[in-house]
């Protein structure tokens, strides 16, 4: 623990969901009990109108980790993140944290909107501790690369998310904070933007420093993290390398069919399954033959320049291959309507094995729908000669050129 820049214990938080009718005011000795019992005791039994969002969660991170924390909705990713930002205090348990933090955990945070850019910028210096000439140092690079210097002057409350976000990303990562914590709010950014904050991120971690984040996409976890916290419905379920914790965390959420839990009122995925070359849903297909995905989305309103794309990974969460609705110059049209694509991969190209797909759905300004996984899916082997055991390496068949003919010796050239 010497060591730790994170050290978690117990820790616990509970939110009520309705208000309770027959409420009464607490006493002193009401209040008295709920602490003492809180942090000594048993947590109280449930009711119907509470959610434990966290639950008797324990784990340490050493100075200079890059922790990713992954789980699906609802497993308490990014209340652990806010506790540990100090944004909101814990039922139970407790979080020491050392060393200066800096936090985007979502759009609105950290900023007064009554402020300018460049006051913003010096009053979250000053928040972690930092001189005027420290922060100074490091204006016009924040300014550069959040690429905001038109309106750096302009109040907040009148930029949009994506310059919001660009500017406070800018700001955590480049004041120097001993601990970075970041939540999957970047999605609010292009594509591009994204690729850029992961750079600065590997930045900040080669430097030394820890860095913790919450992210839906595996690639970007397994590109950053050296391990990983998985966490399910409020608790620890695992925590190690980040390679087995992405295959556990993609393993348990297989699933052969995808629908969403709820509608968004954006762009969005509504509906996915594996279909063979003749477009009838299967199962389990061969290898050698051609098979795809029918993918069913819905533009709730007039959008042009929306795109879809789709990747598939292997199970311990690997990118395999990705492809696009730009890679093909097809066009999604603009109206407001549900649409169904057909993606179909030909034959001989995966070997057999157990495969997960990844769906998105995005513009130039923002990442709509990411699904990873939106579905899960097993390859059989085929009825082909090049496939002798199955134990073959790798993921993909390539058909090289092969030539074989008798050499020419030695003596024979002499």
């Amino acid at each position: 623990m010497s060591d730790a820049a994170i050290h978690v214990e117990h820790l616990a938080k509970r939110y009520q969901l309705g208000a309770d009718r027959g409420m009464r005011y607490a006493t002193v000795r009401d209040s008295l009990t709920r602490m003492v019992t809180g942090v000594f005791g048993p947590r109280p039994p449930s009711t119907a109108n509470e959610l434990w969002a966290l639950d008797d969660v324990s784990f340490d991170i050493a100075r200079g980790e890059v922790v990713g924390i992954i789980g699906g909705n609802g497993a308490g990713k990014s209340t652990l993140l806010k506790i540990l930002s100090r944004i909101t205090a814990p039922t139970r348990g407790r979080a020491r944290i050392v060393g200066r933090v800096g936090s985007l955990l979502e759009v609105g945070t950290g900023f007064h909107p009554e402020l300018s850019g460049r006051e913003n910028i010096f009053l979250n210096g000053a928040i972690l501790g930092m001189t005027r000439a420290e922060i100074a140092r490091k204006f016009d690079e924040i300014v550069a690369f959040a690429e905001v210097e038109r309106f750096i002057d302009t109040a907040v409350k009148y930029y949009s998310s994506g310059m919001y976000v660009r500017l406070a990303f800018a700001v955590a990562a480049h004041l120097e904070p001993e601990i970075l914590i970041v939540d999957e709010v970047l999605s609010v950014g292009d594509a591009r933007f994204q690729q850029k904050c992961l750079g600065q991120m590997e930045s900040v971690a080669r430097t030394g420093r820890t860095v913790l984040f919450v992210s839906h996409n595996m690639a970007a976890v397994q590109r950053l993290a050296t391990s990983a916290l998985l966490l399910e419905h409020g608790t620890l379920a695992a925590s190690g390398p980040v390679r087995p914790m992405v295959a556990r965390y993609l393993g348990g959420r297989a699933h052969a069919h995808y629908r969403p839990a709820r509608l968004t009122g954006r762009p969005q995925v509504l509906d996915a399954h594996v279909v063979d070359e003749h477009g009838a849903p299967v199962a389990r297909p061969l290898n050698t033959d051609a098979f795809g995905f029918s993918v069913r989305f819905v533009l709730p309103h007039h959008r042009a320049g929306v795109k879809l794309g789709m990747g598939v990974l292997a199970a311990d969460g690997v990118v395999v291959f990705t492809s696009g609705t730009e890679d093909v110059a097809v066009e999604v049209p603009s109206e407001a309507r549900e649409y169904e694509a057909r993606v179909m991969v030909p034959a001989d190209v995966l070997l057999a094995g157990d495969y997960h797909l990844a769906l998105c759905i995005w513009d130039a300004g923002e990442v709509f729908d990411l699904q990873e996984p939106a579905l899960s899916f097993s390859l059989e082997h085929g009825p082909s000669v090049l496939y002798v055991s199955g134990d073959r390496k790798g993921f993909v068949h390539v058909r090289c050129g092969w030539t074989l003919e008798p050499a020419v010796s030695l003596s024979e050239v002499s």
